[in-house]
């Protein structure tokens, strides 16, 4: 069961969704939670079935202390490389926080110090406290949210379904109709690339 990383000090749990995407941004959240905060749903997003996130989010945005989400898009990324964006999305949601966080945690083991606060980096830190757990869930339902209305737009690459990850009928795609404006271009978008024929 997933647990609170302190219940004296003022905790900002940080994570990300879509870093090993194609296509679309990389979305960052911030959360802090309430000291008596529980929720037996609440997990690393990755073990939640999309009806589960999509429960959660409106409880989690509801009960937090506050909350921060932000989107670094493909060109962006392009230009500064996917833990670069990262980490600029995760401290841009941070910077979204109503209230100052004692100490930040971060999903995953690279981080940036976050102006002068104390930060530790939890490697699968999304299945060990329930803050880190919140803010994966807060990317990753607001990044799919953003897959599919980009979707509309070209549906060719069904990123309702597969939310620009590598699938190999997104690879399919991309072979048949070329990239999208949304593709991000310093990525390995088909593992062939070098035997097609153009």
């Amino acid at each position: 069961m997933l647990e609170h990383y302190s219940t004296t000090v003022l905790v900002a749990g940080t994570d990300e969704a879509g870093r090993g995407c194609l296509a679309g941004p990389v979305t960052a959240a911030a959360v802090i939670l309430p000291f008596d905060f529980h929720n037996e749903l609440l997990n690393d997003s990755k073990q939640l079935s999309e009806k589960k996130r999509e429960l959660l989010m409106p409880l989690i945005k509801a009960q937090a202390i506050c909350y921060g989400i932000s989107h670094i898009d493909h060109r962006e990324i392009d230009q500064i490389n996917i833990l670069n964006a990262s980490i600029l999305g995760m401290h841009q949601s941070l910077d979204q926080l109503s209230q100052e966080p004692e100490k930040i945690i971060v999903d995953g083991n690279k981080f940036k110090p976050y102006k002068d606060i104390y930060h530790e980096c939890i490697v699968k830190g999304d299945g060990k406290y329930l803050s880190i757990a919140a803010a994966s869930v807060l990317a990753k339902t607001a990044r799919d949210q953003y897959m599919k209305k980009i979707h509309e737009e070209f549906p060719m690459y069904n990123w309702k379904q597969n939310k620009g990850y590598p699938t190999k009928e997104h690879r399919e795609a991309i072979q048949k109709y070329g990239v999208s404006p949304y593709h991000r271009t310093t990525f390995n978008l088909i593992p062939s690339q070098t035997t097609l024929e153009f």
